[in-house]
């Protein structure tokens, strides 16, 4: 045990030399917290200074650990509890919104689409935490068959489609066709085109009938966090294997990725069917508006009217809006910022 703290001591000076630089507090919210955090790590220590039956390992764990680096591991403990209790009110809406939808007989479908390591797939856990199992499916499909590849490219996608008082979300939906599969040479320019032309009316088709509900969340992470993400999936045992094909070309793919994304917004977001861009850089405040959104254009019975479930702003934008972001970033500067 001592030799791995020695080991982590030593990798977290490592960190530090290329840590990027730390966030300032953006909120009001945020100093609280971390005025919070700070007196919490200090009143740890000192109880922790005043225990006297450690164990001889424990001792000398805490020998070995420098002051800054026992605020580091307080500190993030703290935030990560503090993170998991703010999310608490609006996951027990979740669970009133899920019970009205089967009680009602309605029906959700939730895509998360972006860009690669953008916090889909943390997202989509939270927002599934608490919820009953028998009533949600979370649907991440492979590359399609043989067989599948001679069919309508949303079959295999409208067969995973929920079932009444289900909810159904997609970690990565059939706008796959519209960004990464055009990109990496996955299908035809005809096929494309052929879908941009149609994808609109397929969705208009299967939300009609009233008990249909879809949410299109396009997470967008920035170039320089996304290299950080996928520098840690390279060396974290516990994460390489979300290291993927696309992943390592991404970075070199970016404008290609970001084009893509501009032509997505332009024909794809409709009053019907609009998407919403999550800024995912925090992943924390991803996931907590990713939530509130969900509730936000929801109906439902039970709704707790003290829980303010308006989004941020900086971090939920429609996509109509960043689409006009967009386009004055490349008439401005002559090319897209992100």
């Amino acid at each position: 045990m001592i030799a791995k703290v020695k080991a982590n001591v030593k990798d977290n000076k490592n960190e530090k030399r290329k840590a990027l630089p730390v966030k300032k507090c953006d909120s009001a919210i945020d100093r609280r917290v971390s005025a919070i955090i700070r007196e919490s790590l200090g009143n740890i220590d000192k109880k922790l200074a005043a225990i006297d039956d450690l164990t001889p390992s424990c001792k000398e764990v805490r020998k070995l650990l420098k002051q800054k680096d026992k605020d580091r591991i307080l500190e993030r403990a703290l935030e990560r509890h503090f993170n998991r209790e703010e999310l608490i009110p609006y996951q027990a809406e979740l669970i009133k919104l899920q019970r009205h939808m089967e009680k009602a007989g309605k029906k959700m479908i939730i895509t998360f689409d972006g860009r690669d390591a953008s916090g889909k797939g943390g997202t989509i856990r939270r927002v599934t935490r608490y919820m009953n199992a028998k009533h949600f499916r979370i649907v991440a499909l492979g590359r399609p068959s043989i067989a599948q590849q001679t069919e309508l490219h949303m079959k295999r996608y409208v067969e995973q489609f929920p079932h009444s008082g289900e909810i159904v979300l997609f970690d990565r939906s059939w706008y796959n066709r519209a960004m990464v599969e055009p990109i990496m040479g996955f299908c035809s320019k005809n096929q494309y085109d052929r879908f941009m032309r149609k994808v609109s009316s397929y969705e208009y088709n299967f939300t009609d009938d009233g008990k249909t509900s879809l949410v299109k969340l396009y997470f967008s992470v920035s170039r320089e966090e996304q290299a950080r993400r996928f520098e840690r999936r390279k060396t974290d045992p516990l994460r390489r294997w979300k290291l993927s094909e696309v992943d390592l070309q991404a970075q070199d793919l970016w404008d290609e990725f970001t084009e893509k994304k501009f032509q997505l917004l332009k024909r794809t977001h409709t009053p019907k069917s609009p998407w919403y861009i999550i800024k995912s850089d925090d992943k924390h405040l991803a996931r907590l508006n990713t939530i509130k959104l969900i509730l936000s254009l929801s109906k439902y019975k039970g709704r707790k009217r003290s829980l303010d479930t308006t989004p941020d702003p900086k971090i939920v934008i429609p996509g109509d809006v960043e689409f006009e972001n967009m386009k004055k970033e490349r008439k401005k500067f002559g090319k897209f910022l992100s």
